[in-house]
C-alpha cells in the first residue's frame, strides 16, 4: 500500500481511502492490486491512467464504471484545470509491468515526480525532460522539488541483474535440464510475462495456463501476449502458481515424480524477494555475487533467479545523483529513503523559505498577516530530506522520517511572518497544595517550602509575649505548615516545642509591627513536652494511627511531618475556651 499525498495537493496517487476521495483528481500508476485496494469503495471521477491499466483494472473490478477513467499514455502531457491553479501532468515509462507509468506534476506547488513502482534505468531517466537530468556530475538546470520514490529494495545493497540477464538465466537453467519432462514457471505476477514470452520464443513451445486456478492472470495474458498460450495440459512448459503455497505444491510435484519413477520436473521462480530475504545469511561477498550469475536451487527443490521489477539500492542512488531532487519521499515502504546516502548527504539542513513549495503542499498560508495552523493540528513539519507528513486533522498520511522544522529556518522579515504557534513549554508539574493533597501526602513540593523558610530560635524574651491562637494558626498556614497539629482526646497542641520552631522572619516582623505583642499559650509547657517526647519520640507532629511503620519511615526520610487525623469541631471549640495567659511588654 502506497502513501497518501499531502493535504495541499489537489490530487491523489494510488490511494483509495475516505481522505483521498476528497481530492479533486486521482491517478493510478499501474494495475497491481496493492495499488488499487479500496478503489471500488472510494473511487471518483476522474481517474488518470493508461488504457492498458484501465482495461486490467476493469477486469479485476468489473463493478467499476468505465466512465470514471481518463486515459493518458506514455509520453503524453495533460493540462488539468483546478481551482487552486492549473497544473500539467506527464506520463513516463516506469519499467515495472505492462501499463505502469511514472507521473511528473508541474504546477504552482512545484515540480513533483511520482515513480509509483519502478525499475529505474538509464533509458527511463533519459525519457524525462532534459532540464531535470544532470550531466557530467553537474546539477540539472531545474531541480525537482519532490521525488516520491519506490524504495522496495532500498536495503538491497548488491547489484541486481537487469531483466534481460535474469531472463537469460531462466533459459540457461532450462537448457541444463534437458531430461525434465515438465518445466514449471512460477511467473503468475503481472510484469513477469516477458519471461514467458522469451521462453516460448526460445524453445518454440507454447505455455499452458490453467483458466480455473489462474483465471485472472490468464485474462491479463490474453491482453498482453495471447500468442504464447495454449490449452494443452501435456505441454512441457506450464505456469505454476507462486506464493503463498509455492513450496507445498513444489514438494507435491517432486514426490509425484519420485513415486512414478520419472525424472524430476524443473520448478523455476524468477523473483528478487527470495534473495532479499536471504542476503544477510551468506557472509562472503564473493559467494553473494556468484549467486546472481546463475539460477540457484533451495532446500525445497525450487530454482531461483533474481528477476526484479524494483530498483536496487545502487540503482536508486545512481538515479538520485542524476536527478538531484531537493526532497525525497519513500512511497513503499515508509522511511526507507532515509537510508539512502543521497538523502543523508543532500536533503537536510537547508532553510525553508516563505516561497518554498513545502508550504503550499502542506496547505499552510504564508502570505502577509496570515498564520499557520497550531502545532496541535500537525505533529511534524519537515525540512529537506525524506519527508514525514504526520496527520493533519487525520487527513495527512504517514510518510518517511524527517527532521523537525527549526525556528531558525523561519523567515525573520516582518512583512512575511510565519507563526507556527508552537507550544514549546512543558506541561505544568506542580498541582495545587491542599490539606488533603500534596501536603498531606508529603510530596517533594513540601520540601521546597521547608527549605525556603528560615529557622528562628525559640529562646523567649524575658519580656511578656502573648500570641493568640488565631494568629498562631494564621502564622502556621502562611509559613507552609499545612498539617494542623492537634493532639488526641480534646487536647489542642498549643505548647511550644523546645526545638526550633519554623517561623518565617517576615511573618514575625509583621506580627510585631501590627500588634507589638505575641500571644502564646504556655500551659504546662515543660510537662506536656516531656509527655510528647515519651509518646512520639520520632515525629515532629505525632504519629498517625492509620499509617503503618513503613509509611512513617517514608515521611521521615522525606523530611516532612507525618500526617495526623483531623480533629473534630468539638475539639476545636473546646480549645478556644481554654484560659489564655497574656503577658504584655
Amino acid at each position: 500500500m502506497t502513501i497518501e499525498m499531502p493535504k495541499g495537493l489537489p490530487f491523489s496517487v494510488d490511494t483509495w481511502t475516505p481522505s483521498s476521495k476528497k481530492k479533486r483528481h486521482h491517478f493510478l500508476t499501474h494495475a497491481h492490486k496493492d495499488h488499487s485496494t479500496g478503489i471500488t469503495l472510494y473511487s471518483s471521477y476522474p481517474i488518470y491512467c493508461t488504457h492498458l491499466t484501465k482495461t486490467l483494472v476493469l477486469q479485476q473490478f468489473p463493478q467499476l464504471d468505465d466512465s470514471l477513467f481518463v486515459c493518458i499514455e506514455i509520453g503524453q502531457s495533460v493540462v488539468i484545470d483546478d481551482p487552486d491553479g492549473a497544473f500539467s501532468v506527464t506520463a513516463f515509462d516506469a519499467n515495472h509491468c505492462p501499463g505502469a507509468v511514472m507521473f511528473l506534476f508541474e504546477g504552482n506547488y512545484g515540480n513533483i515526480l511520482h515513480t509509483g513502482d519502478c525499475r529505474l534505468t538509464l533509458e527511463c531517466l533519459q525519457n524525462l525532460p532534459e532540464k531535470y537530468i544532470g550531466k557530467k556530475g553537474r546539477e540539472p538546470r531545474c531541480r525537482l522539488d519532490y521525488v516520491f520514490l519506490d524504495c522496495t529494495f532500498g536495503k538491497f545493497s548488491l547489484q541486481i541483474p537487469n531483466k534481460h540477464s535474469a531472463i537469460q538465466q531462466v533459459i540457461n537453467c532450462i537448457w541444463k535440464h534437458p531430461d525434465a519432462p515438465v518445466v514449471y514457471l512460477a511467473c503468475d505476477l503481472l510484469g513477469q510475462e516477458d519471461i514467458l514470452v522469451e521462453v516460448s520464443r526460445t524453445f518454440g513451445s507454447k505455455i499452458y495456463v490453467n483458466k480455473v486456478t489462474s483465471a485472472e492472470y490468464f485474462q491479463a495474458l490474453m491482453l498482453i501476449a495471447p500468442n504464447i498460450l495454449c490449452e494443452d495440459e501435456s505441454s512441457r512448459f506450464q505456469l505454476f502458481e507462486g506464493f503463498p503455497k509455492l513450496y507445498e505444491r513444489a514438494k507435491a510435484k517432486l514426490i509425484e515424480a519420485q513415486t512414478k519413477s520419472q525424472p524430476e520436473p524443473v520448478i523455476i521462480r524468477p523473483s528478487a524477494q527470495w534473495y532479499a530475504c536471504e542476503e544477510e545469511t551468506l557472509e562472503p561477498k564473493k559467494q553473494r555475487k556468484q549467486r546472481f550469475k546463475e539460477a540457484e536451487r533451495d532446500s525445497f527443490g525450487v530454482w531461483h533467479v533474481c528477476y526484479s521489477m524494483h530498483s536496487s539500492r545502487e540503482e536508486l542512488e545512481w538515479a538520485l545523483q542524476l536527478m538531484h531532487p531537493k526532497r525525497v519521499v519513500s512511497t513503499a515502504p515508509s522511511c526507507r529513503a532515509m537510508e539512502l546516502p543521497y538523502v543523508k548527504n543532500n536533503c537536510f539542513g537547508a532553510p525553508v523559505m516563505p516561497n518554498d513549495p513545502l508550504w503550499k503542499i502542506l496547505d499552510i498560508n504564508t502570505e502577509e498577516g496570515s498564520t499557520s495552523p497550531k502545532a496541535s493540528t500537525f505533529s511534524q513539519v519537515p525540512v529537506e530530506g525524506d519527508i514525514s507528513f504526520s496527520a493533519v486533522k487525520g487527513q495527512l498520511p504517514d510518510f518517511a522520517e524527517s527532521k523537525q522544522l527549526g525556528l531558525k529556518s523561519l523567515p525573520t522579515k516582518p512583512t512575511k511572518q510565519i507563526d507556527l504557534c508552537l507550544n514549546l513549554s512543558p506541561p505544568s508539574t506542580t498541582s495545587s497544595i491542599t490539606l488533603f493533597g500534596r501536603a498531606r501526602l508529603g510530596l517533594r513540593e513540601s520540601d521546597v517550602l521547608f527549605q525556603e523558610e528560615k529557622t528562628v530560635s525559640t529562646k523567649i524574651d524575658p519580656s511578656p509575649i502573648v500570641i493568640t491562637e488565631k494568629k498562631q494558626e494564621s502564622s502556621l498556614q502562611e509559613a507552609g505548615e499545612f498539617d494542623v497539629l492537634f493532639q488526641e482526646k480534646k487536647t489542642v497542641s498549643t505548647e511550644i516545642d523546645p526545638s526550633p520552631i519554623v517561623i518565617t522572619e517576615r511573618e514575625q516582623e509583621s506580627s510585631l509591627q501590627e500588634s507589638g505583642v505575641f500571644e502564646l499559650q504556655l500551659e504546662k509547657l515543660e510537662e506536656s513536652e516531656v509527655k510528647k517526647e515519651k509518646r512520639f519520640p520520632h515525629s515532629r507532629s505525632g504519629p498517625s494511627n492509620d499509617l503503618s511503620e513503613s509509611l512513617r519511615k517514608l515521611y521521615r526520610s522525606m523530611r516532612v511531618p507525618v500526617p495526623q487525623p483531623l480533629p473534630s469541631l468539638v475539639e476545636l471549640m473546646d480549645g478556644k475556651k481554654r484560659a489564655k495567659r497574656r503577658i504584655h511588654f
